[in-house]
Protein backbone atom coordinates (compact mmCIF):
# COMPACT_ATOMS: atom_id res chain seq x y z
CA UNK A 1 0.00 0.00 0.00
CA UNK A 2 1.79 3.31 -1.06
CA UNK A 3 2.20 5.75 2.59
CA UNK A 4 -0.06 8.10 0.90
CA UNK A 5 -3.19 5.79 1.85
CA UNK A 6 -2.02 5.44 4.78
CA UNK A 7 -2.04 8.96 5.65
CA UNK A 8 -5.43 8.98 3.92
CA UNK A 9 -6.54 6.08 6.27
CA UNK A 10 -5.48 8.26 9.43
CA UNK A 11 -7.25 11.61 8.10
CA UNK A 12 -10.93 9.65 8.20
CA UNK A 13 -9.37 8.19 12.07
CA UNK A 14 -9.03 11.80 12.67
CA UNK A 15 -11.81 13.38 11.04
CA UNK A 16 -14.01 10.93 12.82
CA UNK A 17 -11.94 11.48 16.61
CA UNK A 18 -11.82 15.11 16.19
CA UNK A 19 -15.81 15.75 15.63
CA UNK A 20 -16.96 13.75 18.37
CA UNK A 21 -16.21 15.58 21.26
CA UNK A 22 -18.19 18.62 19.27
CA UNK A 23 -21.13 16.68 18.34
CA UNK A 24 -21.27 15.31 22.25
CA UNK A 25 -21.45 18.57 23.57
CA UNK A 26 -24.10 19.51 20.74
CA UNK A 27 -26.64 16.53 21.66
CA UNK A 28 -26.26 16.97 24.94
CA UNK A 29 -27.49 21.00 24.44
CA UNK A 30 -30.13 20.07 22.54
CA UNK A 31 -31.54 17.13 24.56
CA UNK A 32 -30.44 14.38 21.98
CA UNK A 33 -29.66 12.10 24.74
CA UNK A 34 -30.63 8.65 25.76
CA UNK A 35 -30.34 6.33 29.04
CA UNK A 36 -27.95 4.18 29.25
CA UNK A 37 -29.71 0.84 30.25
CA UNK A 38 -26.89 -0.53 31.58
CA UNK A 39 -25.87 1.94 34.46
CA UNK A 40 -27.23 2.32 37.69
CA UNK A 41 -26.53 6.16 37.42
CA UNK A 42 -29.06 8.58 35.75
CA UNK A 43 -26.80 10.47 33.25
CA UNK A 44 -28.02 10.45 30.06
CA UNK A 45 -25.61 10.02 26.36
CA UNK A 46 -25.81 11.73 23.34
CA UNK A 47 -27.25 9.90 20.34
CA UNK A 48 -26.98 9.79 16.63
CA UNK A 49 -22.89 9.80 17.02
CA UNK A 50 -22.80 7.33 13.93
CA UNK A 51 -22.81 10.45 11.77
CA UNK A 52 -19.15 11.32 12.41
CA UNK A 53 -18.06 8.26 11.38
CA UNK A 54 -20.26 8.59 7.90
CA UNK A 55 -18.09 11.96 7.99
CA UNK A 56 -14.74 10.26 8.45
CA UNK A 57 -15.17 7.70 5.73
CA UNK A 58 -16.57 9.67 3.47
CA UNK A 59 -13.70 12.30 3.41
CA UNK A 60 -11.35 9.28 3.66
CA UNK A 61 -12.80 7.46 0.53
CA UNK A 62 -12.95 11.02 -1.41
CA UNK A 63 -8.87 11.75 -0.27
CA UNK A 64 -8.44 7.84 -2.11
CA UNK A 65 -10.43 9.02 -5.23
CA UNK A 66 -8.28 12.30 -5.20
CA UNK A 67 -5.11 10.21 -5.43
CA UNK A 68 -5.86 7.32 -7.49
CA UNK A 69 -6.56 10.07 -9.98
CA UNK A 70 -4.09 12.52 -9.54
CA UNK A 71 -1.14 10.55 -7.79
CA UNK A 72 -1.47 7.39 -9.53
CA UNK A 73 -3.38 7.98 -12.66
CA UNK A 74 -5.45 5.18 -11.76
CA UNK A 75 -8.88 5.80 -12.62
CA UNK A 76 -10.47 2.26 -12.61
CA UNK A 77 -13.32 1.10 -10.04
CA UNK A 78 -14.50 4.75 -9.63
CA UNK A 79 -18.35 3.92 -10.79
CA UNK A 80 -18.14 1.17 -8.04
CA UNK A 81 -16.70 3.56 -5.62
CA UNK A 82 -19.65 6.03 -6.05
CA UNK A 83 -21.94 3.44 -6.00
CA UNK A 84 -20.72 2.51 -2.30
CA UNK A 85 -21.04 6.06 -1.70
CA UNK A 86 -24.43 6.40 -2.74
CA UNK A 87 -25.55 3.09 -0.61
CA UNK A 88 -23.88 4.61 2.54
CA UNK A 89 -25.46 7.57 2.01
CA UNK A 90 -29.34 6.60 1.53
CA UNK A 91 -28.73 4.21 4.10
CA UNK A 92 -26.70 6.60 6.86
CA UNK A 93 -30.22 9.15 5.96
CA UNK A 94 -32.61 6.28 6.63
CA UNK A 95 -31.12 5.68 9.85
CA UNK A 96 -31.01 9.65 10.95
CA UNK A 97 -34.08 9.97 10.10
CA UNK A 98 -35.24 6.97 12.63
CA UNK A 99 -33.13 8.31 14.95
CA UNK A 100 -34.49 11.70 14.67
CA UNK A 101 -37.93 10.39 15.43
CA UNK A 102 -37.06 8.41 18.01
CA UNK A 103 -36.70 4.81 19.90
CA UNK A 104 -39.69 2.98 19.23
CA UNK A 105 -41.55 6.34 17.75
CA UNK A 106 -39.31 6.12 14.26
CA UNK A 107 -40.00 3.84 11.06
CA UNK A 108 -41.96 1.24 11.43
CA UNK A 109 -40.37 -2.22 10.06
CA UNK A 110 -42.48 -2.63 6.76
CA UNK A 111 -41.11 0.98 5.53
CA UNK A 112 -37.57 0.90 6.76
CA UNK A 113 -37.19 -2.39 4.49
CA UNK A 114 -39.10 -0.82 1.78
CA UNK A 115 -36.95 2.43 2.11
CA UNK A 116 -33.46 0.13 2.22
CA UNK A 117 -35.00 -1.44 -1.24
CA UNK A 118 -34.10 2.30 -2.58
CA UNK A 119 -30.20 1.92 -0.95
CA UNK A 120 -29.51 -0.41 -3.20
CA UNK A 121 -30.44 0.94 -6.14
CA UNK A 122 -26.82 2.04 -7.03
CA UNK A 123 -25.59 -1.41 -6.99
CA UNK A 124 -28.63 -2.31 -9.55
CA UNK A 125 -28.39 0.12 -11.83
CA UNK A 126 -24.21 -0.52 -12.51
CA UNK A 127 -25.11 -4.34 -12.32
CA UNK A 128 -22.01 -4.81 -9.39
CA UNK A 129 -20.80 -8.63 -8.67
CA UNK A 130 -21.14 -11.30 -10.56
CA UNK A 131 -24.45 -13.20 -11.24
CA UNK A 132 -22.43 -16.79 -11.13
CA UNK A 133 -22.60 -18.37 -7.81
CA UNK A 134 -21.20 -21.32 -6.35
CA UNK A 135 -23.74 -22.76 -3.87
CA UNK A 136 -23.65 -25.56 -1.58
CA UNK A 137 -25.19 -28.90 -2.74
CA UNK A 138 -26.82 -26.70 -5.69
CA UNK A 139 -23.74 -26.49 -7.51
CA UNK A 140 -23.35 -23.26 -9.62
CA UNK A 141 -25.67 -21.25 -10.63
CA UNK A 142 -26.01 -18.54 -12.85
CA UNK A 143 -29.16 -16.20 -11.76
CA UNK A 144 -28.60 -13.43 -14.59
CA UNK A 145 -30.75 -10.58 -14.76
CA UNK A 146 -32.38 -12.00 -11.20
CA UNK A 147 -28.94 -11.01 -9.73
CA UNK A 148 -29.36 -7.24 -9.96
CA UNK A 149 -33.07 -7.20 -9.81
CA UNK A 150 -33.99 -9.43 -6.63
CA UNK A 151 -30.49 -10.63 -5.21
CA UNK A 152 -28.74 -7.50 -4.57
CA UNK A 153 -31.84 -5.41 -3.04
CA UNK A 154 -32.32 -8.54 -0.76
CA UNK A 155 -28.48 -8.86 0.41
CA UNK A 156 -28.56 -4.93 1.08
CA UNK A 157 -31.76 -5.26 3.12
CA UNK A 158 -30.67 -8.37 4.93
CA UNK A 159 -27.47 -7.25 6.34
CA UNK A 160 -28.29 -3.87 7.11
CA UNK A 161 -31.65 -4.83 8.91
CA UNK A 162 -29.67 -7.83 10.60
CA UNK A 163 -26.46 -5.60 11.53
CA UNK A 164 -28.94 -3.20 13.33
CA UNK A 165 -30.32 -6.08 16.23
CA UNK A 166 -26.99 -7.17 17.34
CA UNK A 167 -26.91 -3.72 19.49
CA UNK A 168 -27.70 -2.04 23.26
CA UNK A 169 -24.32 -2.52 24.93
CA UNK A 170 -21.61 -0.09 25.38
CA UNK A 171 -19.16 -0.53 22.46
CA UNK A 172 -20.85 -3.58 20.98
CA UNK A 173 -22.06 -2.28 17.18
CA UNK A 174 -18.97 -0.55 16.99
CA UNK A 175 -16.91 -3.38 17.86
CA UNK A 176 -18.82 -5.78 15.54
CA UNK A 177 -18.52 -3.51 12.60
CA UNK A 178 -14.47 -3.09 13.24
CA UNK A 179 -14.15 -7.01 13.24
CA UNK A 180 -16.46 -7.84 10.61
CA UNK A 181 -14.93 -4.88 8.66
CA UNK A 182 -11.71 -5.86 9.11
CA UNK A 183 -12.56 -9.84 8.18
CA UNK A 184 -14.12 -8.37 4.51
CA UNK A 185 -10.90 -6.21 3.96
CA UNK A 186 -8.82 -9.22 4.40
CA UNK A 187 -11.02 -11.36 2.34
CA UNK A 188 -11.23 -8.87 -0.74
CA UNK A 189 -7.35 -8.73 -0.35
CA UNK A 190 -6.98 -12.57 -0.33
CA UNK A 191 -9.54 -12.60 -3.89
CA UNK A 192 -7.73 -9.59 -5.83
CA UNK A 193 -9.67 -6.62 -4.61
CA UNK A 194 -7.08 -4.55 -3.09
CA UNK A 195 -9.22 -1.56 -3.93
CA UNK A 196 -12.09 -3.02 -1.54
CA UNK A 197 -9.84 -3.59 1.21
CA UNK A 198 -8.81 -0.27 1.24
CA UNK A 199 -12.09 0.95 1.34
CA UNK A 200 -12.61 -1.08 4.51
CA UNK A 201 -9.49 0.19 6.34
CA UNK A 202 -10.88 3.56 5.90
CA UNK A 203 -14.35 2.68 7.62
CA UNK A 204 -12.72 0.61 10.26
CA UNK A 205 -10.34 3.62 11.26
CA UNK A 206 -13.13 5.50 11.46
CA UNK A 207 -14.82 3.07 13.87
CA UNK A 208 -11.81 2.27 15.99
CA UNK A 209 -11.77 6.72 16.53
CA UNK A 210 -15.67 6.07 17.18
CA UNK A 211 -15.17 3.46 19.69
CA UNK A 212 -13.09 5.61 22.32
CA UNK A 213 -16.08 7.44 22.58
CA UNK A 214 -18.32 4.40 22.45
CA UNK A 215 -16.63 1.92 24.46
CA UNK A 216 -17.89 1.25 28.17
CA UNK A 217 -18.82 3.23 29.73
CA UNK A 218 -20.08 5.04 26.32
CA UNK A 219 -20.02 8.78 26.14
CA UNK A 220 -22.15 8.59 22.83
CA UNK A 221 -24.42 6.02 21.27
CA UNK A 222 -24.11 5.19 17.51
CA UNK A 223 -27.96 5.27 16.41
CA UNK A 224 -29.38 3.57 13.64
CA UNK A 225 -27.67 6.46 11.39
CA UNK A 226 -24.44 3.97 12.16
CA UNK A 227 -25.64 0.52 12.06
CA UNK A 228 -27.30 1.22 8.62
CA UNK A 229 -24.65 2.66 7.11
CA UNK A 230 -22.36 0.01 8.14
CA UNK A 231 -25.07 -2.91 7.41
CA UNK A 232 -25.49 -1.64 4.19
CA UNK A 233 -21.28 -1.22 3.47
CA UNK A 234 -20.67 -5.07 4.94
CA UNK A 235 -23.53 -5.99 1.93
CA UNK A 236 -22.22 -3.74 -0.70
CA UNK A 237 -18.67 -5.00 -0.42
CA UNK A 238 -19.51 -8.54 -0.07
CA UNK A 239 -21.42 -7.84 -3.22
CA UNK A 240 -18.88 -5.93 -5.54
CA UNK A 241 -16.00 -8.25 -4.09
CA UNK A 242 -17.89 -11.33 -4.91
CA UNK A 243 -17.33 -13.41 -1.60
CA UNK A 244 -20.91 -13.50 -0.60
CA UNK A 245 -20.22 -17.35 1.32
CA UNK A 246 -17.60 -15.89 2.87
CA UNK A 247 -20.06 -12.80 4.05
CA UNK A 248 -22.67 -14.96 4.80
CA UNK A 249 -20.36 -17.35 7.31
CA UNK A 250 -19.06 -13.98 8.85
CA UNK A 251 -23.01 -13.10 9.92
CA UNK A 252 -23.85 -16.17 11.21
CA UNK A 253 -24.15 -14.76 15.06
CA UNK A 254 -26.73 -12.52 13.49
CA UNK A 255 -29.08 -15.04 11.25
CA UNK A 256 -28.76 -16.43 15.09
CA UNK A 257 -30.02 -13.44 16.63
CA UNK A 258 -32.47 -13.17 13.93
CA UNK A 259 -34.11 -16.81 15.02
CA UNK A 260 -33.86 -15.80 18.61
CA UNK A 261 -35.51 -12.67 18.19
CA UNK A 262 -38.37 -14.15 16.03
CA UNK A 263 -38.68 -16.87 18.99
CA UNK A 264 -39.97 -13.54 20.94
CA UNK A 265 -42.26 -12.73 18.05
CA UNK A 266 -40.01 -9.35 17.48
CA UNK A 267 -40.94 -7.84 20.57
CA UNK A 268 -38.12 -8.93 23.13
CA UNK A 269 -35.58 -7.16 23.59
CA UNK A 270 -31.86 -8.14 24.32
CA UNK A 271 -31.40 -5.62 27.60
CA UNK A 272 -30.44 -7.56 30.32
CA UNK A 273 -31.73 -7.15 33.65
CA UNK A 274 -29.40 -4.87 35.79
CA UNK A 275 -28.69 -5.47 39.35
CA UNK A 276 -28.50 -2.87 41.97
CA UNK A 277 -24.60 -3.82 41.63
CA UNK A 278 -24.18 -2.72 38.21
CA UNK A 279 -24.13 -6.63 37.35
CA UNK A 280 -26.46 -7.87 34.86
CA UNK A 281 -29.11 -11.29 34.64
CA UNK A 282 -30.59 -12.93 31.68
CA UNK A 283 -34.17 -10.93 31.85
CA UNK A 284 -36.40 -13.96 30.06
CA UNK A 285 -36.91 -17.51 31.15
CA UNK A 286 -35.64 -18.06 28.00
CA UNK A 287 -32.80 -16.21 25.32
CA UNK A 288 -34.15 -14.22 22.75
CA UNK A 289 -30.57 -12.67 21.70
CA UNK A 290 -27.40 -13.76 21.57
CA UNK A 291 -26.68 -11.48 24.53
CA UNK A 292 -28.75 -13.44 26.80
CA UNK A 293 -26.31 -16.45 26.13
CA UNK A 294 -22.94 -14.20 26.28
CA UNK A 295 -24.56 -13.97 29.84
CA UNK A 296 -25.46 -16.88 30.60
CA UNK A 297 -22.41 -19.03 29.72
CA UNK A 298 -20.00 -15.83 31.20
CA UNK A 299 -22.01 -16.92 34.23
CA UNK A 300 -21.02 -20.71 33.96
CA UNK A 301 -18.07 -20.04 33.38
CA UNK A 302 -17.69 -17.43 36.85
CA UNK A 303 -19.74 -19.91 39.02
CA UNK A 304 -20.56 -17.01 41.84
CA UNK A 305 -19.42 -14.02 40.69
CA UNK A 306 -20.57 -11.63 38.63
CA UNK A 307 -21.37 -10.88 35.05
CA UNK A 308 -20.81 -7.14 33.44
CA UNK A 309 -22.13 -5.09 30.22
CA UNK A 310 -18.15 -5.12 29.03
CA UNK A 311 -17.85 -9.20 29.56
CA UNK A 312 -20.71 -9.72 27.66
CA UNK A 313 -19.54 -7.29 24.41
CA UNK A 314 -16.02 -8.74 24.74
CA UNK A 315 -17.71 -12.33 24.73
CA UNK A 316 -19.82 -11.73 21.66
CA UNK A 317 -17.08 -10.69 19.79
CA UNK A 318 -15.19 -13.68 20.68
CA UNK A 319 -18.35 -15.41 18.93
CA UNK A 320 -17.97 -13.63 15.76
CA UNK A 321 -14.23 -13.44 15.57
CA UNK A 322 -14.95 -17.46 15.26
CA UNK A 323 -17.00 -16.96 12.61
CA UNK A 324 -14.60 -14.62 10.92
CA UNK A 325 -11.88 -17.24 10.62
CA UNK A 326 -14.03 -19.69 9.21
CA UNK A 327 -15.51 -17.85 6.39
CA UNK A 328 -11.76 -16.58 5.53
CA UNK A 329 -10.68 -20.14 5.84
CA UNK A 330 -12.96 -20.94 2.83
CA UNK A 331 -11.01 -18.37 0.68
CA UNK A 332 -7.78 -20.38 1.31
Amino acid sequence: MDPIILIAILISFFCTYLVLPTWIRKAKENKMTAKDMHKINEERVAEVGGISVLIGLSIGILIYVGIQTFYIGNTSNLIEIFALLSVLFISSMIGLTDDLLGWKKGLNKKIRLILMIFAAIPLMVINAGESVMSLPLLGTINFGIFYPLLLIPLGIVATTTAFNIIAGYNGLETSQGILILSGLGLATYFTGNAWLSVICAFAVASLIAFYIFNKHPAKVFPGDTLTYSVGALIGTIAIMGNIEKAAIIFFIPYILEVFLKARGKLVKESFAKLNEDGSLEVPYEKFYGIEHIAIAVLKKIKPGKKVYEKEVVYAINLFQIIFIVLGLLTLL
